[in-house]
């Protein structure tokens, strides 16, 4: 009796440890974290499924994933720069290993895009605009591969937005100083973020993406209703009470206008 106690105290000991979990037990044990909003406990079970199997398409691509979410919730100082840095850049490495693994299916070359959106907007102008030609090829990829992925045709909606945003004259210096700049329209971002919002209309940064869009296009009512929806929608993300004060901020700089 008292070797039964013991094995079973042994075997109790070694699953608190985690042995015996499979890559499969530790994607389900991520995700269920993910529902939760624990974004760092789940890259922890991604990370270990990883370590398990290396090339684990959906452990890469969900790693991806959520280090790209806890980057995103970290303070915007100074201070964690370097982190939030290391985790995009982390968070590429994932995806374009998840593209090696998969090439035919969205979520890798979504990740790309969206990790590597990120780490470039912490560079420089000439990589922003290097890198911005990969990150259209590989949300173009993704939206080939699954015409119903959502968060391509948003990701496609805040390109074109920042293309756009740069100018006649700001492109025609920057084209000499860089090279080539990619064009977008803000009617093409308004196009592609209302699809997103039709296919996801329960997805708060969707209605504040095309809440910014709008103010773009000073088409302000517009705008302040998706910011609206934004702020009312229940929360479904960890990033959506960010999303949410931001809407807030956004819908009290267009007060008063009309349009």
């Amino acid at each position: 009796m008292k070797k039964c106690l013991i094995l079973l105290a042994f075997l109790t000991a070694l699953a608190v440890l985690g042995y015996g979990q499979t890559a499969a037990d530790h994607i389900k044990a991520g995700d269920e974290s993910y529902a939760q909003f624990d974004d760092q406990k789940a890259l922890e079970h991604y990370t270990e499924a990883l370590k398990l199997e290396p090339a684990n398409y959906e452990a890469l691509w969900k790693a991806c994933r959520a280090s790209v979410d806890i980057a995103d919730l970290m303070p915007a100082g100074e201070k964690d720069a370097k982190q939030r840095q290391k985790l995009y850049t982390e968070g590429t490495e994932y995806a374009k290993k998840a593209v090696a693994a998969n090439p035919n299916d969205t979520w890798g070359h979504f990740q790309v895009a969206a990790a590597l959106g990120k780490k470039l907007l912490m560079l420089g102008k000439k990589e922003q605009i290097d890198g911005s030609k990969q990150i259209r090829a590989e949300i173009d990829k993704a939206i080939e591969l699954d015409p119903n992925n959502d968060l391509a045709y948003h990701a496609l909606g805040r390109w074109h937005r920042r293309m756009a945003e740069i100018g006649g004259a700001s492109r025609f210096f920057g084209g000499i100083i860089y090279g080539s700049i990619p064009k977008g329209s803000f009617e093409e971002s308004e196009k592609n973020l209302k699809k997103a919002v039709d296919m996801k209309p329960e997805f708060v940064n969707h209605h504040l993406e095309l809440g910014k869009t709008y103010v773009a296009l000073k088409k302000y009512d517009l705008a302040a209703a998706e910011f609206q929806k934004a702020i009312d929608l229940p929360k479904t993300t960890s990033k959506d009470d960010v999303l949410k004060a931001d809407a807030q901020a956004e819908l009290a700089k267009i007060k008063g206008k009309k349009k």
